[in-house]
């Protein structure tokens, strides 16, 4: 059995919290915060209701090799959370809790990935690569996210 790993990221933008669910809510938007490197596109035809059991496929390239990847929506809390899981892709568990939490000031992202990287224990000796990618994907999505509510440079 191979190891699990984690993931967590907290991000702050000063927005309504149902702003922020909104914009999570469109898979669209996939695309948008998702580095242009990976080729990532939506194969699922629109429109696209995300609820709880919603299915949603993709075709993305990873250190240059494509993958289908098929993830379901396995719970569904607007405006508090949701959680998406892969069902078939490129690791062995991959399981993305979103959280949405109100503050005073706009609204805290959090992201906590679970997963397990392929073929153990020969996919563990890719891991430092794999944290590495995992890590530059969420600071593109970082950057993203943050030009979308408040503009380009963040200001």
């Amino acid at each position: 059995m191979s190891r699990r790993h984690l993931l967590d990221r907290t991000q702050h933008v000063p927005r309504p919290r149902s702003e922020v669910f909104a914009f999570f809510s469109d898979a669209h938007n996939l695309e948008l915060i998702t580095p242009a490197e990976l080729n990532f596109r939506i194969l699922t035809p629109g429109p696209i209701v995300l609820e709880t059991g919603a299915l949603i496929e993709y075709r993305l390239r990873l250190f240059g090799v494509p993958f289908r990847w098929v993830t379901r929506i396995a719970d569904w809390n607007p405006p508090e959370r949701f959680v998406d899981e892969q069902l078939r892709g490129p690791y062995a568990l991959w399981v993305h809790t979103h959280t949405f939490e109100p503050t005073a000031s706009g609204t805290v992202i959090r992201d906590h990935v679970r997963y397990r990287l392929p073929v153990s224990p020969l996919g563990d000796v890719a891991y430092p690569l794999v944290r590495a990618q995992v890590g530059r994907i969420f600071e593109h999505r970082r950057r993203v996210v943050r030009e979308a509510f408040l503009g380009p440079g963040g200001a």
